[in-house]
């Protein structure tokens, strides 16, 4: 599938990174390293989501340097070299050149001199920016060149006098999502709503978990995903109230719920979709009670994320109407706020509402400003997703209610008026999700 997202966004980002940088300093990123599965069998590359943001270049060994104010180019790669014999193993390479023309860098060179030409760019530069701890191996290189500098003060260098983290000025751009970022991240809502309608209507037919996870796969990559932006969760019964089950194992029995939190990763841009249903296509009482309590409380977040509230709003409101729910049902004793006083609540409903979402499925950016909530803006992206999980050897309640587990989770973006969702496209009330298996 092509890359939707043009060369020109990229370089705008490098600017707007140089721009927030101190004056007469260097930025150093490296791409993801290669890693091994086993013996001589590799996993699949990712690239690394802020090298991935920065340059859009897909491949390992490869290394990113912004210099500003740099004579001949401020935007500096370096790649691997074309090689027609290893080409013909592995497959196609841009290098060098290929990376000025297809990816606008200003400069490029061949990653196997990098240790002689990148020291002499940190040279007489006053502050180096790097993603310190990210990749031991990488660290030990950039204190090597810094030795190099260091060694040569006698004859006239000038090392830089700070280190720098360079997350702390990327994390704050990549949290606010452009629009065509929000166009590849919508398309990619849209992958995973139709995988999940696909595994609500194979679910009839009983199995296995996997045969679920199989649908979610299948569809994933049908439309042009060609990976998951985590580990399916696909749990049958009781399983679904494990938070990060993947076992996926299970047979899938009738009079059970199963939910599935799964989504694809398109254009190394994460989907994130929750839903919760019944194998036999039917909801139980007490299965549509529960699920009733927690639509309502996704309703309420949702409304609740809009620009000027701030972070915790969506997960308070939702709170309060789970918390309410349980009382209402039985499951919980005495007031709606001595229970959110005491944290009653906690044994059924124990995680957040939501999270940023974008190159990474819990993506980078802070939740709070100082000790403030974050307010929300436009272009911030995150998930909505309350839960309530009923143990099943929760014996403080009543059979009936013990291992259902149901959590309901969908996409947003801030806009100017509130959010758009971006994951509507696979039901979630009662009727609907119903009526889709029935179908």
């Amino acid at each position: 599938m092509a890359v939707t997202i043009p060369v020109k966004e990229f370089a705008e980002r490098r600017r707007k990174l140089m721009d927030r940088m101190a004056p007469d300093s260097i930025a150093i990123l490296p791409a993801a390293p290669e890693r091994v599965r086993n013996r001589d069998v590799l996993h699949p590359f990712r690239q690394d989501s802020d090298f991935q943001y920065l340059t859009g270049f897909g491949e390992p060994e490869a290394v990113l340097a912004l210099i500003p104010g740099r004579e001949h180019g401020e935007a500096v790669l370096f790649c691997k070299e074309r090689n027609p014999e290893k080409e013909l193993w592995d497959g196609f390479l841009v290098g060098p050149e290929g990376a000025i023309e297809r990816y606008g860098f200003d400069d490029a060179f061949p990653i196997a001199d990098i240790d002689d030409i990148l020291p002499g760019m940190i040279e007489g530069r006053s502050r180096v920016y790097y993603p310190l701890g990210k990749d031991p191996a990488f660290d030990n290189r950039v204190m090597d060149w810094l030795k190099v500098i260091r060694s040569k003060v006698r004859s006239g260098a000038h090392p830089p006098g700070e280190l720098v983290a360079l997350e702390h000025l990327l994390h704050d751009m990549r949290l606010y999502k452009s629009a065509a970022e929000i166009k590849v991240m919508a398309k990619a809502g849209q992958i995973s709503a139709e995988a999940h309608c696909r595994a609500m209507k194979r679910a009839r037919q009983g199995g296995y978990e996997y045969n679920l996870e199989a649908e979610l796969i299948h569809t994933f990559m049908e439309y042009g995903a060609r990976s998951t932006a985590y580990p399916s969760i696909v749990g049958g019964g009781a399983n679904g109230c494990i938070l990060h089950y993947i076992e996926n194992a299970a047979p899938l029995k009738d009079g059970d719920l199963v939910l599935i939190d799964a989504g694809c990763e398109l254009e190394c841009y994460a989907s994130d979709i929750t839903r919760t249903f019944p194998v036999s296509g039917k909801f139980s009482p007490e299965q549509k009670a529960l699920y009733e309590v927690v639509l309502a409380a996704q309703y309420a977040a949702i409304d609740a994320v809009k620009p000027d509230n701030h972070w915790n709003q969506p997960h308070e409101a939702a709170l309060r109407v789970l918390t309410q729910g349980l009382i209402d049902l039985g499951l919980l004793a005495g007031t709606l706020d001595d229970a959110l006083a005491n944290e009653s609540y906690k044994p059924f409903f124990m995680h957040r509402t939501g999270h940023w979402l974008g190159l990474d499925v819990h993506d980078v950016g802070d939740y709070k400003v100082g000790d403030a909530w974050r307010v929300l803006e436009p272009g911030m992206a995150l998930t909505v997703e309350p839960g309530l999980y009923i143990a099943p050897d929760n014996t403080d309640v009543e059979p009936r209610w013990r291992g259902i587990g149901i959590r309901i989770e969908d996409d947003v973006v801030v806009t100017k008026e509130g959010c758009r969702n971006l994951t509507e496209g696979v039901p979630k009330t009662i009727a609907d999700i119903e009526a889709l298996m029935a179908d």
